[in-house]
């Protein structure tokens, strides 16, 4: 028998601390635990191939009393105070801080990111719960000076009711707690669909909230998990009592899924594909961005939503910046991400691969070249067979494949001679997530933030296009889908507004000076 890794050892004594096995249900409104389907989702792990754990996917019953339980829980919650609301939510960012290790190594191991951005996750977490902490005390309304004499006028913000979260296997635990932890102190509840790829982390997120809400005695419902396919995005996505879903995936997906919740007339807060890009100006700080534009093309092997994809070079500064990446690239440790000395670690699954050497093929067939060969890498350490090489292709903006977000590590370099021109083809793709220029030029720099510069909904200057803060609200526009997460003023996605009038007088006067005499 050949004896198990310091990897599968650490990944097992994780699960056990968290009592998981290899059965798990895939269903829990909280306090129960509980399903029903023959159905069984595998999670195989990239960094080994080995099988993590099976979970036992929801079935139309167990989405049903989970939206029943948790529309009870809702009526409840709502009249808690906000600030008691932001106790609770502190409190389950002090459990995060104390399982974040354990939770860190899983998300590393089960989703593929090096061990570092594993933790980096599970901090955001812990971010997300301090800042919707202070929140709490401030969901500002606004008062308005009315028209009419002895009015008063001021708009307030109430909870909605049930949030939908479907996440995706990139970020799968810090953007479900972006949506979650807002929800909570707005006065929601959530039901939450992670992705079918990484249902373990979503199982010991759910144990680890119901864990604070018990001990606190709140009303089972507050957080609801169910692992399923696509069909509970659907049911999602057409349930009347789900009146915001918050969906992050492909452009695809978020299409189908905001389409569904418009014919109702529900709410969707969609963030979907990115195609980023960084501008190298002839004044940039080439040592000081090579660690952005390499970070931000290899980081959690591409699969970012703000992975660097496309490189815009000045061209009299083209050559020196390829040589320099050529010289770099050879550098990147690749292989297991549990070792702290790997820099990258593997795709999430061999479908994923063969997306990866398509987009290849494709770079080629449209006249792209290969500054650095990609591949599929082989041997003992890669043994799961979704370990892929990163690589550099010199194309041109307009070609196929570079329109489309390819999730996997290849950087597309390109030309420009002038900086409306490189603005002009950050622009010109449809989606518009993250974009960056690096400049010493004051000019440059205001010329990219201004009306006339970068069309996304993130725009940075002298950063990489990856690693944003929860502070700022996140997000992108066109085919990325308009939503924003997280920080700034994100939270009133999760209310509903109204505005009042109070009349403290003794007459009737209307607004327009309007007469109706009776």
């Amino acid at each position: 028998m050949i004896p198990p890794t310091k990897t599968e050892i650490q990944a097992q004594e994780a699960l056990e601390l968290f009592s998981i096995g290899y059965s798990n249900n895939g269903v829990s409104t909280g306090q129960n635990w509980f399903g029903s389907s023959d159905t069984i989702i595998e999670s195989y792990s990239p960094v080994d191939g080995k099988l993590i754990a099976k979970v036992e996917a929801a079935t139309a019953a167990d989405y049903e009393n989970s939206i029943t339980t948790a529309e009870k829980a809702f009526k409840q919650w709502r009249q808690m105070s906000a600030p008691a609301r932001g106790e609770i939510v502190r409190q389950l960012g002090n459990e995060f801080r104390k399982y974040k290790k354990e939770l860190g190594l899983l998300v590393s191991y089960e989703m593929g990111k090096s061990l570092q951005e594993g933790m980096g996750e599970v901090q955001e977490i812990i971010d997300i719960c301090d800042f919707a902490v202070g929140l709490s005390r401030q969901l500002y309304g606004l008062t308005m000076h009315s028209e009419r004499p002895n009015h008063r006028m001021y708009e307030q913000y109430h909870p909605i009711g049930i949030v939908g979260v479907i996440s995706a296997f990139n970020f799968p635990v810090a953007v479900w707690a972006w949506n979650a932890m807002l929800a909570w102190v707005c006065g929601n509840v959530c039901v939450w669909k992670p992705s079918e790829k990484t249902p373990v982390v979503a199982l010991v997120c759910q144990k680890i909230v119901s864990k604070v809400f018990q001990e606190n005695k709140l009303p089972e419902g507050l957080s609801c998990l169910i692992v399923g396919d696509a069909k509970i995005g659907e049911f999602m996505a057409n349930d009347k009592r789900v009146p915001l879903v918050s969906a992050t995936g492909s452009t695809r997906m978020g299409k189908a899924v905001g389409e569904v919740v418009a014919k109702r007339l529900g709410r969707s807060l969609l963030e979907l594909g990115g195609n980023n890009a960084i501008i190298l100006t002839p004044s940039a700080d080439l040592k000081m961005a090579l660690t952005g534009i390499i970070f931000g093309a290899v980081g959690t092997a591409g699969q970012r939503c703000t992975t660097t994809r496309r490189l815009i070079i000045h061209q009299s500064i083209y050559d020196k910046v390829k040589q320099t990446l050529v010289n770099a690239y050879p550098q990147i440790k690749i292989g297991n991400p549990l070792n702290e000395q790997n820099h990258v670690g593997p795709l999430i699954d061999k479908d994923a691969v063969g997306f990866y050497l398509q987009a290849i093929e494709k770079v080629k067939i449209e006249g792209g070249e290969f500054a650095i060969e990609g591949g599929v890498l082989e041997g003992k350490e890669y043994a799961s067979g979704c370990y892929v090489q990163p690589c550099i292709a010199e194309v041109e903006n307009h070609f196929s494949i570079v329109q489309h977000e390819t999730f996997a590590p290849i950087l597309y370099l390109m030309k420009y001679d002038k900086l409306e021109d490189a603005i002009a083809m950050q622009n010109g793709v449809p989606q518009g997530l993250s974009s960056s220029i690096f400049t010493t030029d004051m000019r440059e720099m205001e010329t990219f933030l201004s009306h006339a510069g970068s069309d996304c909904g993130i725009a940075n200057v002298n950063i990489g296009t990856s690693g944003a803060e929860i502070g700022g609200a996140f997000g992108g526009e066109k085919e990325t889908g308009g939503g924003r997460e997280s920080g700034s003023d994100a939270w009133k996605a999760y209310m509903r507004r109204q505005t009042n009038t109070i009349n403290y007088g003794t007459t009737m006067p209307l607004a327009q000076g309007i007469k109706f005499n009776v």
